[in-house]
């Protein structure tokens, strides 16, 4: 997974575009408008369930202020303590998903998957996502030929993926079972698996969804509704055909900020998993691009720090930098997805825009490590750089 070091001179090193400034920004500007929506999409609901219009706004911006600290810790954190901390992380990632089964679970809508912590209740999956794909990442570089040369190597990980999925689906969260699976395979694969191990693995996973859906009454009404959602518009499509309608009445640019209907009691979770739909509504196709072009600078940020990383022989910090890069873009475009009735309804937050603490403040800790690996490829490309200019000059460097 090393290409070697590239040694640019010092002008076209300058020169280059750097994605480190894009993705801040990108996150930053992501945040806002989740901050902004929220304020819209949640004030009639939180005056009627509350008594406070402003009650999630204040929580949005409370949560927003502990994910920067989260980001500011991680960027601080070395991403070698990452790399030998795999299994302490492991560890912590299951331990979570089974304590959220135990009596210290909450239990909202038919789903056990928070863990009250005083002013706030943590979704034992988001932090179970970050743990295992940097026990993963640490994984790939460890076993990297095993993984790439022997079926044993290929499906150990594969086990421990198929520990947290067993648990994720007691919550049931099948939502975050399809982001972390796609996320850890798609980092599996760009480390160098070639695609042919990957298609038996495919199979199985097409067959356990099967039966997941057939076996569970409400995720195959999810299914039915999905395929036709106007058959039965006011039960198992009642979600998705507001949110649809949502879509419709935004147009081309939209009804304007606070003028949505659909957020007036008539559609579910607008300021959570359907905030996308509000987006759409009030700020219509304009607004929407607007935010799918910001996740999509993101990602490719994401993506290009990985790169990046991986020509300047930091094997850990690309795979890393790809799995969390995965995740956020995952779960992005399953929910933009989910809106817009491109898929079945999975319970997924939009990251850094819709409401919740979790799903923020982690997202914000992908932010930060995202940062420190583009942040220590540049200090180690910087000193290459000076290294081999103080030799071109005849000079002598000593360790």
């Amino acid at each position: 997974m090393s290409a070697g070091i590239s040694l640019p001179n010092r002008n076209s090193w300058l020169g280059e575009i750097q994605p480190l400034p894009v993705l801040v920004l990108s996150a930053a500007a992501l945040l806002v408008v989740g901050v902004v929506m929220i304020s819209s999409a949640s004030m009639d609901m939180a005056a009627e369930t509350m008594g406070n219009s402003y009650h999630y706004v204040i929580r949005q911006l409370l949560f927003a202020a502990m994910g920067g600290v989260l980001a500011l810790v991680a960027v601080n954190v070395p991403v070698a303590w990452w790399e030998r901390s795999g299994w302490l992380l492991l560890g912590i990632g299951l331990l979570v998903l089974v304590l959220v089964l135990t009596p210290m679970g909450r239990t909202v809508n038919g789903s056990t998957r928070w863990i009250p912590f005083g002013l706030f209740n943590v979704q034992v999956s988001e932090v179970a996502k970050l743990c295992l794909i940097a026990y993963l990442a640490g994984y790939v570089v460890r076993r990297r030929d095993e993984l790439l040369n022997t079926w044993p190597g290929f499906l150990k990980p594969l086990v421990v993926l198929g520990v947290a999925s067993v648990l994720l689906v007691i919550q049931p969260d099948f939502g975050a079972t399809v982001v972390l699976v796609t996320a850890a395979a798609g980092m599996i694969f760009l480390s160098g698996v070639r695609l042919t191990r990957f298609l038996p693995l495919i199979a199985i996973l097409v067959a356990l969804g099967t039966v997941l859906v057939l076996t569970q009454p409400y995720r195959l009404k999810r299914v039915v509704s999905y395929l036709d959602p106007w058959k039965d518009q006011f039960d198992t499509g009642y979600q998705l055909t507001q949110s649809l309608i949502a879509f419709g009445r935004g147009e081309w640019a939209g009804v304007g900020l606070g003028n949505s209907i659909q957020k007036l009691f008539y559609l579910p979770e607008a300021h959570t998993d359907f905030i996308f739909a509000i987006i759409a509504e009030e700020f219509g196709l304009l607004g929407s691009l607007l935010v799918l072009t910001l996740f999509t600078v993101l990602v490719i940020s994401g993506f290009v720090i990985a790169r990046r990383a991986e020509k300047a022989e930091m094997p850990f910090g690309a795979c890393f930098a790809y799995g969390l890069t995965l995740l956020i873009g995952l779960q992005a475009g399953i929910n933009m997805a989910v809106s817009t009735g491109l898929l079945p309804t999975k319970g997924l937050t939009l990251p850094l825009v819709s409401y919740g603490g979790s799903s923020l403040m982690i997202t914000c800790v992908c932010i930060g490590v995202l940062a420190r690996i583009e942040m220590e490829r540049l200090d180690k490309v910087r000193v290459a750089s000076e290294k081999n200019g103080s030799k071109k000059r005849g000079g002598a460097v000593y360790d």
